[in-house]
């Protein structure tokens, strides 16, 4: 049972460092401020989620267990609305969106021989 326990936390744990990697590379890939919030945020609070439980699984039943557990709850509740909070900031100060269509036409378009205009 302990080798079910230490192979179901390491595989927990091995998926929230992959969320969080990809929560990074959004970060950076991204073309706007709320796309990367979005990216961020999501990709973190499920990453952090599955590194928790993968430490609660390794860590056993104890305090050690309760302390990771209220730092998950931290996590979870604080997380959406910190990105929701920046959010709001961003429209506030007037920044907007960029949508589908403003993608398409800031992208420049090949000319007939194949060069960039």
């Amino acid at each position: 049972m302990t080798q079910v326990i230490e192979i179901a936390s390491w595989v927990l744990i091995l998926l929230g460092s992959f969320f969080t990697i990809v929560g990074a590379v959004g970060l950076v890939r991204m073309p706007d401020v709320f796309t990367r919030m979005h990216a961020a945020s999501v990709t973190d609070t499920l990453g952090i989620g599955f590194l928790f439980l993968g430490l609660c699984l390794q860590a056993g039943i104890g305090l050690v267990t309760l302390k990771l557990v209220f730092l998950l709850a931290l996590f979870f509740f604080t997380g959406p609305v910190v990105t929701h909070a920046l959010a709001q900031a961003c429209l506030h100060e007037g920044l907007k969106p960029m949508l589908a269509e403003d993608r398409r036409n800031a992208r420049p378009e090949a000319s007939d021989d194949g060069r960039q205009p």
